[in-house]
């Protein structure tokens, strides 16, 4: 069995939660796997292109935090006439690139990024600040994003699970065929010390040069919703919580307008 180093290793540094823990190996597998669970990435898109538009009517364009592979974004480019994003992983980054040609997609950590420029909406979906340490370092994320918007324009965050939510030694399994290959995966959740929780998966591989394993390691924090809310504040946005199951796995979203 190989084993994936650089996500087994994320819990060295701060960078590492959320760069190193989308290795190659998972970039790959990664849009197989969450299509082949029903991702409807483009429902979500018109989900939160409305969101945008009931307080911007005008929005034009939009920024991408945590892109991804860039399936949010193949989406978005055609309900804005200007879209963008920002990925810190750099496997995860070329892939997007490679989607939507012509997009640029900039390098760039949550916490600390600039664009050199704002734009009328900014998103960052499926559950990204769930990997922030700890509070200073999700005001830090949402006010990255909020700083690359004008006054009035529109911040929307899908947050990870709240305590309340979270099923501690959740156990998950995916088994997904492709047209060239069969990925199976399996996983636990459990918590470790206080609101931080630490997400084994074991993958599979099928294809046809043989059949491959390796491990993938996550650590996040459960916030509260009050620190999603405060962070929000704290960076000059008003905010209100939508209860949604229309986004990912019903977490919801925090919609955010800048003062």
């Amino acid at each position: 069995m190989t084993t994936d180093l650089s996500a087994t290793a994320v819990r060295d540094t701060e960078e590492t939660r959320t760069a190193n823990v989308y290795s190659a190996e998972v970039s790959e597998l990664y849009d197989l796997v969450y299509k082949g669970r029903g991702k409807n990435y483009a429902h979500e898109c018109a989900v939160v292109t409305e969101l945008v538009r009931a307080r911007r009517p005008g929005a034009a364009s939009l920024l991408d935090v945590a892109c991804g592979t860039g399936e949010h974004l193949r989406t978005f480019r055609f309900m804005f006439d200007e879209v963008e994003g920002v990925e810190l992983s750099p496997t995860m980054r070329a892939a997007a690139a490679g989607k939507v040609p012509g997009v640029t997609i900039h390098d760039g950590d949550i916490r600390r990024f600039d664009t050199g420029r704002t734009y009328d909406a900014v998103c960052s979906l499926f559950g990204t600040l769930g990997y922030m340490t700890d509070t200073a370092e999700l005001a830090a994320a949402v006010s990255s994003m909020a700083a690359h918007l004008p006054a009035g324009g529109v911040l929307i965050v899908e947050p990870w699970y709240f305590p309340a939510r979270f099923i501690d030694g959740h156990i998950a399994g995916d088994f997904v065929r492709g047209a060239n290959r069969t990925v199976a995966r399996v996983g636990r959740m459990a918590r470790t010390t206080g609101s931080t929780v630490r997400q084994e998966s074991h993958w599979s591989v099928a294809d046809a040069t043989g059949v491959r394993h390796f491990d993938q390691v996550q650590i996040f924090t459960l916030f509260e919703p009050a620190d999603y809310t405060a962070a929000f504040r704290r960076a000059g946005c008003d905010v209100e919580y939508i209860e949604s199951g229309d986004i990912g796995d019903g977490r919801g979203l925090f919609v955010g307008v800048r003062h």
